[in-house]
């Protein structure tokens, strides 16, 4: 068997969508679903469609800028649908799409891991201090 380079493994890679890969696509959704603002944007939006402002004060500490950066992203990532409504001032709902609601049943599962598990990653992060902390 002929030994491959390291431009043809990037290309296969590509090929089979391996994410371990840094050129993989796969990648890029990986990095969008892993921030913190998407996985909360997205739970909120579970239970059906919501307004800019809703979604804003649903998810506690989000900035306006970071808001509309991220809706934008799920936007063009087909994870979010936007309506506008010609009214005054003009409305605009935001939901999900189906590939977004499949991706919230799987967030959806992990917030409820983390609410469930957080006295005990707390008490570890309390432990690993406490061994790592310096003696005075």
């Amino acid at each position: 068997m002929a030994t491959m380079t390291a431009a043809e493994r990037r290309e296969r890679g590509r090929e089979a969508y391996d994410a371990y890969l840094a050129e993989c696509p796969s990648r890029h959704v990986l990095d969008r679903i892993g921030d913190k603002w998407v996985s909360l944007l997205l739970v909120a939006l579970a239970d059906g469609p919501r307004r800019y402002a809703e979604l804003g004060r649903a998810v506690a500490g989000v900035s306006q800028k970071m808001l509309t950066q991220t809706l934008r992203g799920l936007e063009r990532d087909g994870l979010v649908s936007r309506t506008v409504t010609p009214s005054v001032p003009a409305r605009v709902d935001y939901a999900l799409t189906p590939v977004g609601r499949s991706l919230v049943d799987l967030i959806g599962v992990i917030k409820v891991w983390a609410e469930g598990n957080i006295a005990a990653i707390e008490a570890a992060r309390t432990e690993y201090d406490a061994r790592e902390q310096p003696p005075a």
